[in-house]
Order: structure tokens, then sequence, then C-alpha cells
């Protein structure tokens, strides 16, 4: 390897670091209302977060199956986060929604980390704050490049209207 190709190497490493820790930080949670909940379930409830979507559609955005989709949403629906609902016209197509006490968890968990990103936050000047979400939003820019996500967007909004 190049010393031209080590340098990005090298930055790409630290910011992937820099990335987790920041992640872990602001999305712990001292008494997460969601923290008994596999990683595939929460992923889910965080994207009904959004609105409700077709379970088709969810079990591509999270690449599994409809089997496996169709048992997170089953032990979804026990733990009375999501319920089934039929999507618009088409009675086949069946939508996940978060139910009022799977809305409410979501809206804790996104206010506690608005909350500790402000705290973090108020420790700069407000030169380095408009930087830094210029930087992420860059940083997001460029991984969507590179992963063709546009189009995914694209389908993500479609599924969201069938429902």
């Amino acid at each position: 390897m190049s010393m031209d190709q080590t340098e990005p190497l090298e930055q790409a490493k630290a910011a992937a670091a820099l990335l987790l820790a920041l992640t872990r930080r602001v999305i712990a949670m001292d008494h997460d209302p969601a923290a008994g909940l596999p990683l595939a379930q929460l992923r889910v409830c965080g994207i009904l977060y959004g609105g409700p979507r077709p379970m088709s559609a969810l079990g591509r955005e999270l690449g599994v199956s409809l089997s496996a989709m169709t048992q997170i949403a089953d032990r979804l629906e026990r733990a009375r986060l999501v319920k089934r609902v039929a999507g618009g016209t088409d009675r086949r197509i069946r939508c996940l929604r978060l139910t009022p006490r799977g809305a409410r968890i979501m809206r804790l968990r996104e206010e506690a980390r608005v909350h500790r990103v402000l705290a973090a936050l108020e420790h700069l000047s407000p030169q380095v704050r408009s930087e830094v979400v210029v930087a992420l939003e860059t940083l997001l820019g460029a991984c969507d490049a590179t992963r063709g996500r546009d189009g995914q967007q694209s389908v993500r909004l479609a599924a969201k209207a069938d429902c």
C-alpha cells in the first residue's frame, strides 16, 4: 500500500472509531424502555417511527426474508409495540404501525438522544456547532453516494404511501 493510500485508510479507521464512540454515548440510556429489545426489533420500531410500512418493504430494507419479518412482527405484537393493519385498498398488503405504547417508547428514545447531543453541543462555540453539523451532513451525503441509497429512499417513500 502506497503512502497516498495509507492516509485515507488511517483517517477512515479514526473516523469509524470516533463514530462508534459517539453513537454509544448518544444512544446510551440509563433507563431505556427498549433496552430489552433485540436489535432487529428495535430497528423495525425505529423505521416505523417514521410511519407505517408494508411488511415486505420492511423485510427488504432490513435484508431479512418475509418469514423472518413475520417472526419479528409477531414478537413486537406480543410486546404491544406494533399492530398489523391492512394496507390501503389492497387487503393482501399487511402493514405494521407502532402502537401508542411503541410510539411513546421511540419518542422517549429520540428525545433522550437529542438532549444528549444538545448537552455536548453546548460545550462548543456556535461556529464549531455549525461546522459539526455541516461535516456530519457531508459525511452522510458521501455515504449515500457510495451506497446508492437515493433509489432505496424512493422505494421507502413509495412503500410508506401503500399503508
